[in-house]
């Protein structure tokens, strides 16, 4: 079992920027491809960003690309999403998942969820 842990949620304005990290514990996730979800109150969860398990491949949605950056850190277990120039329209629930093949991650079935942090950005 993975367990995933969510930190770094919060209100920030417009423009602002957050620092969302995941940190997983129970076996290593070295070999997992890694994602970051977000929900929107009444909308359906949709990834955001995923990162291969070495780390070299990334996906991202067009609605934050050039704005949120994840990165994983295999020796510490973690994975972090960097967001910038935050938009209201980013306000959500961010989910950090774990998955054990990378094309779960694109239909939203990945094996093991965070339980999520809150992101408000204020206009």
């Amino acid at each position: 079992q993975v367990q995933l842990v969510e930190s770094g949620g919060g209100l920030v304005q417009a423009g602002g920027s957050l620092r969302l990290s995941c940190a997983a514990s129970g076996r290593t996730v070295s070999n997992y491809p890694m994602g970051w979800f977000r929900q929107a109150l009444g909308k359906q969860r949709e990834l955001v960003a995923a990162a291969s398990s070495s780390g070299f491949t990334n996906h991202y949605a067009d609605s934050v690309k050039g704005r949120f950056t994840i990165s994983r850190d295999n020796a510490k277990n973690t994975v972090s999403l960097q967001m910038n120039s935050l938009k209201p329209e980013d306000t959500a629930v961010y989910f950090c998942a774990a998955s054990t093949a990378w094309r779960e991650l694109f239909v939203s079935s990945p094996d093991y969820w965070g339980q999520g942090t809150q992101v408000t950005v204020s206009s």
